[in-house]
C-alpha cells in the first residue's frame, strides 16, 4: 500500500483522490487511508524533492549519505508500518473472518466508556512514590475483570456499547507522541504491547457471552498512546474478527470522531491529539470550546443525524458530567482507568480511578449514568 501511495503522490495526485483511490483497491476504509497518506506525505520532504529534480526514482532509495560541515550521517528513509496488514496477513493464513450476526433491534442499550488506562506507567517508583501503587499487570487485569463483572451485575440490554477514550498504553519508549516528555515505565514497550492485548481480550472474553452483540470503539489519536495504541488495537481488531461474531471492533484515527444510536450522537475523543495540542480540550466548558464544538458538529452534519448530542472526553482525569451549559450538547469527562501518575500525586492530588456504566432509551433522551470508582482511591 505504502508503494502504491507514493506512486500516486509522485504523480500529482490529490490527497483526496490518493485516498479514494487507494480505498476502492484495498477494501480499506478511507479513514484509514488517509492517516497513511498524511504520514508518508509529511516525511522525508527534501529528500523526495532533491530526487526529482536530480531524476532519482524516490523509491529506489535504500539508504542515503547526509553531510554537513560538522557531520557525515548514513541515513535509511521512514518506512510507514502497515500494522494492520500485517497482523491480518499472518491471521489469514490460518483463520477466515468470521461473518458478524445483525445487530439486535433494542429500545434500551448498554454503555461502558473508560479511558486513560497507561499500560507500562511506573506509579510507584519502587515505593517511594508519595501514594505508591503498583499498576502492572496484575491489577490490570484485577481491574478488567471488575469491571466486567460489574457491567453484567447491571446489565439491562442486550447490545453493549464500549468506548475506550484514549492514552490505553502509556508511551512508546517511555515518551508522549510529541516525544518531548519522558515517562516513568514499569515495563517494556514488548511487555507492555502483551499486556494491554491481553487486558483487552480478557474484557471481550468476560462479555461477549452475556450479550447478544457488542461494539468497542478505540479512540487511537491521543497525546501518550497514539501509534503505539493503535498497535494493539489493530492486533485486538484483527483477532476478534476470527474470533467472535457478535464484536465488532471500530479503531478510530481522527482527534474527534462520532457514532449514532437511534437518536443519540456520541461524539468521542481524547480530548488532546497526538502531535498539535499543547493544551487539549478542558475540563469545564468556556465559550471559546463551546463556538469550536459547534463547528465541528455543523461540519459534520451531526445536529441532522441526531436529537441528542453527547461529547465524550478523557484525558482530564475527572469525572464531570455537564448537561447544562451547553443547549445543543452534554460535555462528558470520564474518570482514568489507571491510578494517578507520581507527578499527578505531586502537583494534584490522589485522585480517583474507574469507569462509567450507562444505560440510555434508544429513542428518548432518557439516561442512567452509573460512575463507579474502585475500592482502592
Amino acid at each position: 500500500m505504502q508503494k502504491r501511495i507514493d506512486e500516486l503522490l509522485l504523480s500529482g495526485k490529490s490527497i483526496a483522490d490518493v485516498v479514494r483511490i487507494v480505498s476502492n483497491e484495498t477494501g480499506k476504509s478511507k479513514q484509514n487511508i488517509r492517516y497513511h497518506v498524511n504520514k508518508i506525505k509529511d516525511r522525508n520532504k527534501a529528500l523526495r524533492e532533491e530526487c526529482e529534480e536530480k531524476g532519482i526514482d524516490f523509491n529506489s532509495v535504500n539508504y542515503y549519505w547526509y553531510k554537513s560541515e560538522k557531520f557525515s550521517i548514513n541515513a535509511t528513509p521512514n518506512e510507514a508500518v502497515d500494522y494492520e496488514k500485517i497482523i491480518n496477513e499472518i491471521l489469514e493464513q490460518k483463520y477466515q473472518k468470521l461473518e458478524k450476526v445483525e445487530v439486535p433491534e433494542v429500545e434500551t442499550f448498554d454503555r461502558l466508556v473508560f479511558t486513560d488506562t497507561h499500560v507500562g506507567m511506573d506509579a510507584s517508583r519502587k515505593g517511594l512514590a508519595m501514594y505508591a501503587e503498583e499498576w502492572g499487570g496484575e491489577m490490570l487485569f484485577q481491574r478488567i475483570e471488575e469491571m466486567a463483572n460489574k457491567m453484567l451485575s447491571c446489565k439491562r440490554s442486550s447490545v453493549l456499547y464500549i468506548d475506550d477514550l484514549g492514552d490505553y498504553m502509556d508511551g512508546f519508549n517511555g515518551l508522549t507522541t510529541r516525544g518531548g516528555h519522558k515517562l516513568p515505565q514499569n515495563m517494556t514497550n514488548e511487555e507492555a504491547f502483551d499486556t494491554g492485548l491481553k487486558a483487552k481480550l480478557m474484557l471481550v472474553d468476560l462479555l461477549s457471552k452475556e450479550y447478544e452483540y457488542i461494539t468497542f470503539n478505540n479512540v487511537c489519536n491521543d497525546n501518550h498512546s497514539a501509534a503505539f495504541g493503535y498497535t494493539v488495537n489493530s492486533a485486538f481488531k484483527q483477532i476478534c474478527d476470527v474470533k467472535y461474531n457478535n464484536v465488532e471492533v471500530v479503531n478510530h484515527l481522527k482527534f474527534m470522531s462520532h457514532y449514532v444510536v437511534g437518536d443519540h450522537a456520541f461524539v468521542i475523543t481524547h480530548g488532546k491529539d497526538d502531535r498539535h495540542m499543547k493544551y487539549g480540550f478542558k475540563p469545564i466548558l468556556d465559550a471559546k470550546q463551546v463556538y469550536k464544538i459547534d463547528q465541528f458538529l455543523k461540519n459534520e452534519g451531526i445536529y441532522r443525524e441526531a436529537k441528542y448530542i453527547e461529547i465524550s472526553k478523557g484525558d482530564s482525569h475527572q469525572c464531570l458530567f455537564d448537561m447544562c451549559t451547553s443547549d445543543d450538547f452534554h460535555y462528558f469527562n470520564f474518570a482514568a482507568f489507571s491510578p494517578s501518575s507520581e507527578w499527578v500525586q505531586l502537583n494534584f492530588t490522589k485522585g480517583r480511578s474507574g469507569f462509567t456504566i450507562m444505560h440510555i432509551d434508544k429513542y428518548t433522551p432518557n439516561k442512567s449514568i452509573f460512575p463507579y470508582f474502585f475500592n482502592n482511591n
